[in-house]
């Protein structure tokens, strides 16, 4: 019975009662079952009743409400509700004791004898004209630095005042400022030389990742921390990557880590500029770069610029959501008490930041070229009422300034720039070195940035120097790196001003600051000295420059001339043989119909030219020098880096010739005219920008086609190969010692056929039958001493099979200092590109990045062994630095060079180690600069490539 009706038995062995008391059995417990859960009910809503009209502290269970949730965590919710509503303050800097990041035991610094920047204008000041640059001035100063803090800044500080323990630092009157600020910079996230197991710049899950935080991948032992702060960076805002929209949260550190550099621990927090966190900080982006990253249609987007706005606004409307939830909430709750509240405050962590940035306790940098991304950008701004402190490499601001005024907050947005670095893909071709300068007069505040390792962080000064050459005034190119950026930070009463209650980062400088090559004596962080033995380079006593408001009056465009005067040369190329001094005014040079009428005095011939209306430019201090040439980069073969219908494209498994994909008359080229580069050799790539393969053509920049007349001097310069990181990439070379041993192979057939005649004279075999009988030259694009050493016992092996010497050079060259002695002796050249490597790669890991660091840097230790050497542009935007490259191997080389050795560089050196006769002022190849083209503050005055006329860069 118990069986079919499917209930278990109580027991195995439980009786059976009578048939009578069965019945009743049965019945009996459904009654009394019914009856007992109604006396449950009873009892049970009697007890809640009860239970609920007793105050909170009565309750049997007081960490529950009757909603079933947690008192404690809703108290903590309601707290939490004063602090989303709190908007931060800026950290007061006046009025401290000690900084926050001072570690005990530390003694502190007197530094003596500074000709001292403090940053901001003299008292009294009205703000229009602080802003023309009055009432700034460099005065001398003794300044004490105490407990991590500026605390004195005053003219001879006697000793007898201050605590016996007090290091004395003569800073010899050399110029002292506040340590450099980076805006924009991805060191430690992004770290070098370039890993992949070390590179953590960007989340690339998905395009919008506002909650990824760049301090989780800051590498406190990345060495670039060291690199950059030899460069006199004492703090930089490191940024998650642009190839997202919203990228996420960015930290403001200082490059000081582990004992060393006098801390306590090496960790990224113990890195953070402020311990206490009072401002955070988001990276945002627009542009090619996320829909390039991710655009892929029919999959996921964003696709275009409309698709990246929709994104944008979507992840805006969300956050938005969630403020309005949390204000709700915060509102019942603190109108009805926490106990009656149905639920938690409101949070979804993947909105959390940007929330933040919505309630005003987030600063914004966001990473926008172009106008309509600026224009978008605003008007997401506008519509979700939040402020954007910085528009990042914003190469189009200058365009329209008015656009950056309309965006919300009567605050605009900074805009953080290179000076120079541009044409790397299409958002960045519309670009202009005066941006700084245009932005400066329309009100704006213009920031100059690294984008660490896109440029070395320790030159980031070098952007502000150049800024100031291209009109941005002085005071203002050495705030767009110091109070500028800390403004913009938030910190603008800690960072960027030597002033009392200011945090004691502070840089001797051993010249002025803006001055080309200018160098750290020592370096303070938190009144910390960072070098314990740092490498002061010989140089005279520092001069300061006299700003030059002249070099705001722009000549963009060149007017050209067959007729034209220059006077005041005060100085010539050894071409132009001259043993007696310039006369009191210098020397006149007349140009008619495109050519040499005279030089020297030139009484009569100018008087003739005047009655003949021929403009007349006068210089101060005129140069008369070589024109410059290009070698090592993609001019004449590429327009944009980033786009393939703009570019030759790359060789990897085919030999070609440069002469071949040749294309003038581009933007580039133009540039590279107007700032005296007139001639350049450039070579078809082998996979990217920096690596060559086949033979390279001499070209001049200024020709509008290959056929014009002298337009091409040399079809086929050298024979280029790459055995760098790169080589492996090709097909039949998977490995680097598989690409050397195709190297040697392709060379000892060369040697084996050497008298045996090619049909096509354009064929490699043919073009290495040249180099192995020593007609032609032979390049290799190569930095690792290891691969040079493989390189140099080629060439030996070569030659002992041929009798004939191979005629070599080496480009690239970062570790070539390694075996300068055998390069000498083989008589083999370098052309530094880069001219200052910063081991950005593994086969440049033992470059030498110069004084405080190192005694010297490569191109010292080559001169010194009698190596040929050059500067190469492994980047085609440096065109307009090369005289500047030069100046600072000049500046920094300890007396090796004169100024013409230095032009040599980037001009005799390159035609010297290639076998070429290289073009000379007499021909017509001249340029003229007021002021020596070695110093920051030249110009150029006139471009001559001897096709018959002169650029002139002046306003007649």
């Amino acid at each position: 019975m118990y069986e079919k009706s499917g209930l278990p038995p109580y027991s195995a062995a439980a009786p059976e009662l009578p048939p009578g008391r069965r019945r009743v059995m049965r019945r009996r417990p459904r009654g009394l079952k019914l009856l007992a859960f109604a006396c449950l009910v009873f009892i049970a809503y009697a007890q809640w009743r009860q239970f609920t009209q007793l105050p909170p502290s009565s309750h049997a269970n007081a960490k529950i409400t009757v909603n079933g949730l947690s008192v404690k965590k809703l108290q903590e919710d309601l707290a939490t509700c004063s602090k989303l509503r709190q908007k931060p303050q800026n950290p007061i800097g006046a009025g401290r004791d000690r900084n926050a990041r001072y570690i005990d035991g530390h003694a502190p610094t007197l530094i003596k004898n500074a000709t001292t920047w403090v940053g901001e204008p003299t008292e009294g000041t009205p703000p229009e004209d602080a802003r023309k640059g009055k009432g700034y001035q460099w005065i001398s100063a003794d300044v004490f630095l105490e407990h991590g803090l500026v605390k004195r800044v005053e003219s001879a500080i006697a000793a007898s005042e201050l605590p016996k323990d007090t290091t004395v630092f003569d800073a010899k009157g050399r110029p002292l400022t506040a340590g450099i600020i980076d805006m924009h910079s991805h060191a430690g996230v992004d770290s070098l030389p370039e890993l992949r197991g070390n590179e953590d710049t960007n989340e690339m899950s998905d395009d919008i990742t506002p909650y990824v935080r760049s301090i989780d991948g800051i590498q406190p032992d990345d060495h670039q921390v060291q690199i950059i702060k030899s460069g006199g960076v004492t703090t930089s805002l490191i940024l998650p990557g642009s190839g997202n929209n919203m990228g996420g949260e960015a930290f403001v550190i200082k490059m000081a880590t582990g004992k060393p550099d006098g801390r306590n621990e090496t960790s990224a927090a113990d890195m953070l500029a402020d311990p206490d966190r009072n401002w955070r900080y988001i990276k945002m982006a627009c542009g090619e770069n996320p829909k390039r990253v991710y655009g892929k249609a029919g999959e996921h987007g964003p696709t275009s610029r409309l698709g990246e706005s929709w994104r944008f606004r979507h992840a805006f409307e969300a956050a938005s959501k969630l403020v309005r939830e949390q204000d709700d909430w915060c509102d019942a709750a603190a109108a009805r008490g926490v106990e009656n509240m149905k639920d938690y405050l409101p949070s979804e962590l993947r909105w959390e930041s940007l929330g933040a940035l919505l309630r005003g306790q987030v600063h914004l940098n966001t990473h926008c070229y172009t106008i309509p991304d600026l224009e978008a950008f605003v008007d997401h701004s506008n519509e979700f009422k939040f402020k954007i402190r910085a528009f990042h490499h914003a190469h189009q601001t200058y365009l329209v300034p008015e656009i950056l005024k309309r965006a919300y907050g009567e605050d605009p947005p900074a805009a953080a720039l290179f000076a120079d670095n541009m044409w790397y893909k299409a958002e960045a071709y519309v670009g202009s070195e005066y941006a700084g300068k245009i932005l400066y007069d329309n009100g704006l505040t213009p920031i100059y940035v690294s984008d660490n390792p896109v440029i070395n962080a320790q030159h980031v000064l070098f952007e502000a120097a150049k800024a100031y050459k291209y009109g941005l005034p002085y005071h203002a190119a050495l705030a767009s790196v110091t109070t500028a950026p800390a403004e913009r930070l938030g910190l603008g009463q800690r960072l960027g001003k030597i002033k009392p209650g200011f945090d004691a980062d502070v840089v001797v400088w051993d010249s002025d600051p803006l001055s080309v090559g200018a160098t750290p004596v020592q370096v303070w962080i938190d009144g910390t000295a960072q070098y314990e033995h740092p490498v002061e380079l010989d140089k005279p006593a520092a001069e300061l420059i006299t700003p030059d408001e002249s070099l705001a009056e722009m000549a963009e465009e060149p007017v050209v001339l067959e007729d034209v005067i220059f006077k005041g040369i005060m100085n010539l190329p050894a071409s132009v043989n001259r043993n007696d001094p310039p006369p009191e005014h210098g020397w006149t040079l007349v140009v008619s119909k495109g050519k040499w009428a005279c030089f020297g005095s030139c009484r009569i011939e100018a008087a003739l030219a005047a009655s003949s209306n021929v403009p007349v430019i006068r210089l101060r201090n005129g140069y008369l020098t070589e024109s410059l040439t290009a070698f090592g980069s993609t001019l004449g073969l590429n327009e944009i880096d980033a786009e393939k219908d703009t570019d030759n494209g790359a060789d990897v498994d085919v030999f070609s010739r440069g002469e071949d994909g040749l294309v003038l008359d581009g933007k580039k080229l133009r540039v590279a005219h107007k700032y005296g580069v007139t001639k350049a050799i450039s070579a078809p790539k082998f996979t990217s920008g920096g690596t060559h393969h086949g033979t390279s053509v001499g070209f001049l920049t200024g020709a509008e086609t290959p056929l014009e007349e002298g337009a091409v001097f040399a079809s086929d310069v050298a024979v280029h190969y790459t055995l760098g990181l790169s080589a492996k990439r090709g097909e039949r070379t998977p490995s680097i010692s598989a690409a050397v041993g195709a190297f040697r192979h392709k060379l000892l057939e060369a040697a084996r056929s050497l008298n045996e005649t090619h049909k096509d004279q354009y064929s490699e075999s043919a073009f290495l039958q040249g180099v192995v009988n020593g007609s032609m030259p032979l390049v290799i694009t190569v930095h690792s001493a290891d691969m040079i050493a493989n390189v140099l016992k080629i060439k030996a092996e070569v030659e002992k099979a041929t009798k004939k010497m191979i005629r070599m050079a080496i480009i690239g060259g970062a570790e070539s200092w390694l075996l300068a002695k055998e390069l000498a002796a083989a008589k083999v050249g370098v052309v530094l590109a880069p001219f200052q490597s910063y081991a950005s790669t593994w086969d440049q890991r033992r470059a030498l990045p110069g004084a405080p660091l190192t005694n010297g840097t490569a191109i010292d230790i080559l001169l010194d062994a009698g190596v040929v050497t050059a500067i190469g542009l492994e980047e085609d935007w440096l065109v307009r630095d090369l005289g500047l490259l030069a100046g600072v191997a000049y500046k920094n080389g300890g007396g090796r060079l004169s100024e013409n050795d230095a032009l040599d560089l980037v001009s005799g050196n390159v035609y010297r180690m290639l076998g070429l006769k290289q073009p000379k002022v007499l021909d017509g190849h001249f340029v003229i600069h007021e002021g020596s083209p070695l110093e920051i503050g030249s110009r150029v005055k006139g471009v001559s490539d001897g096709r018959g006329v002169v650029s002139v860069f002046e306003k007649l």
